[in-house]
């Protein structure tokens, strides 16, 4: 046996990175079951047409990802996403705004949200679900106010994002969305894995307590996680926007459990402390994969994706909580 093989065979990987490799294997297992049994599923489109449909998700569980990994949630981000959708096509469509000044506007709005939430959880030390719920609500409200009714927007700015594709040969190709979320995921990985702030978003969700007595800025930090989270939940309604060149006052209803499933099965730990970005991808491909695959099976409801995430759901918690037993 030769010496790579030993090594090989002698391998064992940190137990933090086993939920992201189970992630990983369940995608991969996922998309050979779909290969194997529709012959239309194996086409490289069909992992692109994923990243096409939920590059808003994308970017919101990215968001969501900052937060949990200090140990918060934050219930708002669908809210927020279909306030920045309907702000969005109010003053494009009713107020005739360019959308180079709309888009920042939104944005801005998002991030306003999130730093106000945070706030109030840190220097009022109300529990983020409470917080964040309230802001869930009122987001949801500010929608109503500004229409009870579905408005299309035939923008020029936002109807080129929806339909220009982007070649990548052959016939595969993505939409400018996919290529604004894979941008945002390069930014938050460098941010979480090689910054001081991204290393003091860790130390935050390993233990507050300690990380106030490291002398780390534990309170300009989690303010900052909730401003991180509304703006991509911003970010995600514009690109949701793209994506249905429509605005609805119910849009993105359940985004925030969609959001919440992908970075947990991403391996993302509730308690905060652990997790990575890359896990929070394969996440949002897993679920998007298991909707493709009830979609092409034909004969299931929609509703069976909502089993399915939830019994992935049960199954990851409980491999968390058995790697964390096992740490101790």
């Amino acid at each position: 046996m030769t010496a790579l093989a030993v090594r090989l065979r002698s391998y064992r990987p940190q137990r933090r990175y086993l939920p992201v490799l189970a992630a990983f294997a369940l995608l991969v297992g996922a998309y050979g079951f779909g290969a194997a049994r529709y012959p239309a599923f194996g086409s490289g489109q069909v992992v692109l047409d994923i990243f096409i449909d939920h590059a808003f998700l994308l970017v919101v569980a990215v968001g969501a990802t900052f937060v949990i990994l200090t140990g918060g949630i934050d219930l708002s981000v669908g809210s927020v996403a279909a306030l920045s959708t309907m702000a969005s096509a109010d003053l494009l469509q009713h107020k005739g705004w360019p959308a180079y000044a709309v888009i920042p506007l939104v944005l801005a709005m998002g991030a306003i949200l999130g730093f106000a939430m945070g706030l109030v959880i840190h220097y009022f030390e109300i529990q983020p679900f409470i917080v964040t719920l309230a802001g869930m609500f009122l987001a949801r409200g500010l929608c109503y106010t500004i229409s009870t009714e579905s408005i299309a927007i035939d923008n020029g700015t936002y109807t080129a994002m929806a339909q220009t594709p982007i070649p990548l040969g052959g016939t595969l190709h993505v939409s400018p969305s996919v290529v604004i979320a894979l941008v945002v995921v390069a930014i938050a990985g460098y941010v979480l894995h090689f910054s001081r702030f991204g290393r003091t978003v860790y130390a935050v969700g390993g233990g507050e307590r300690s990380a106030l007595l490291m002398g780390l800025a534990v309170a300009r930090t989690k303010v900052a996680v909730y401003t991180i989270s509304g703006l991509c939940s911003a970010l995600g309604g514009v690109l949701m926007a793209f994506y249905t060149l429509s605005a609805d006052p119910l849009g993105g209803v359940g985004m925030e459990l969609d959001a919440i499933a992908a970075v947990v099965i991403g391996g993302t730990i509730l308690t905060g402390g652990s997790g990575y970005v890359l896990g929070t991808v394969l996440g949002v491909l897993v679920l998007g994969i298991i909707q493709t695959l009830i979609t092409f099976d034909g004969t299931l409801s929609s509703w069976w994706t909502r089993i399915v995430i939830g019994v992935l759901l049960f199954v990851f918690i409980a491999l968390q909580r058995l790697i964390a037993r096992r740490s101790r």
